[in-house]
């Protein structure tokens, strides 16, 4: 529970859209819409790069 508390709720929501667009893009590729799952898979890695480079620029800040 502490674990949670230190990642704060915007990246444990964050965290969250990215497992939910990762079920969305399998479930996609595997009804047969083969070019729609890849297209939404690659936001989930687009948006962990995003908060990456969020939590660098904020540590430069400090």
């Amino acid at each position: 529970m502490d674990y949670f508390k230190k990642l704060g709720t915007a990246n444990l929501f964050m965290l969250v859209l990215c497992a939910v667009i990762i079920l969305v893009a399998e479930y996609l590729f595997l009804t047969g819409n083969k070019e729609h799952g890849i297209f939404v898979g690659l936001w989930a890695p687009t948006l962990l790069g995003v908060m990456i480079y969020l939590k660098l620029v904020d540590r430069d800040r400090r």
